[in-house]
C-alpha cells in the first residue's frame, strides 16, 4: 500500500494513539493496529479498528481525565 501523502510504502505496526473524548478526557489506545507511512508517518485506521475503538471510548468515565486502555481485538 503506498501512502495517499508522500507515496511512499506504509506497513502495519502496533502503536498507542490519545483520543480526546470530553473537554478534560483523554483517552490513550495501546497496542492499535494501523497501517503507518514508513516515511512522513501518516496513519490509517482499518474500519473495523474503528469500529472497536469506538466500543472502548463509549465505556470510558466522562469524569476521568486520562486513561489509558489496552486494545484487544
Amino acid at each position: 500500500m503506498k501512502c495517499h501523502l508522500c507515496g511512499s510504502a506504509m506497513e502495519a505496526i502496533l502503536t498507542d494513539l490519545p483520543f480526546k473524548t470530553h473537554t478534560t478526557t483523554i483517552i490513550i489506545v495501546r497496542n492499535l493496529p494501523v497501517i503507518q507511512c514508513l516515511s512522513c508517518r501518516e496513519y490509517l485506521l482499518d474500519d473495523l479498528v474503528m469500529e472497536k475503538i469506538e466500543q472502548i471510548l463509549g465505556k470510558v468515565d466522562a469524569a476521568a481525565e486520562l486513561e489509558i486502555l489496552k486494545y484487544a481485538a
